[in-house]
């Protein structure tokens, strides 16, 4: 997994509430298990028209927000299914931060274990975001994890809050095999004494 350190990116403004997995990535996307591939169908309804051309409304597909690397939204993101396509979408299209009041917990967990971070911070800071985010080019936030510090275009800087674990494997890019991998010593220990334990496995 991609370690998550700092990001300084456009910022789109996304002021919808609710916005749930089947918004992020449709169903019609999910017959693959590979995490490429994918940035193409991110908010397709809404990216979209019926005969496949691109909607000059929807704020990704404005000049000033196709490279953004950072959504703020409204409350309750990433709701609805489990589908871990959703955060993978985010990734595949370069997204990767979400700031927003509140997430559906299987999303939220979804995110870290992708290399997506999503921050929570109150509701009249995700207002002042919002408004930032609409400054078009000019709307560049940066994202410090390791000092969880969000820095406004204006240069001020917002505090937010994280588990220490989850910035821990963040930083470290560190996802469950990553997890898994950094006790390599242990299960080998583990697996040479099993062997003198029980050698018939070892065998088997």
């Amino acid at each position: 997994m991609q370690k998550f350190t700092s990001l300084t990116g456009v910022a789109a403004p996304l002021p919808m509430i609710n916005i749930d997995t089947d918004k992020i990535i449709p169903k019609q996307y999910l017959k693959t298990i590979q995490r490429t591939g994918l940035g193409k169908g991110l908010f397709d309804e809404m990216r979209y028209k019926a005969d496949g051309s691109e909607n000059p409304d929807f704020v990704l597909n404005q000049p000033a927000y196709r490279q953004s690397k950072i959504l703020v939204a409204g409350e309750n993101f990433g709701c609805g299914s489990s589908r871990e396509h959703a955060p993978w979408a985010l990734l595949d299209y370069g997204i990767r931060c979400i700031i927003a009041s509140s997430f559906a917990d299987i999303f939220y967990n979804n995110c870290f274990k992708n290399g997506v971070l999503p921050l929570i911070v109150p509701e009249e800071t995700v207002a002042q975001l919002m408004e930032d985010a609409g400054k078009g080019a000019n709307a560049v936030l940066t994202i410090d994890l390791e000092n969880q510090t969000i820095s406004r275009p204006d240069g001020e800087k917002v505090s937010f809050q994280i588990d220490p674990f989850r910035k821990h494997c963040l930083l470290n890019g560190l996802d469950d095999i990553g997890l898994t991998l950094e006790k390599g010593r242990e299960i080998d220990s583990y697996e040479d004494q099993l062997k003198l334990t029980q050698p018939w496995l070892a065998r088997a």
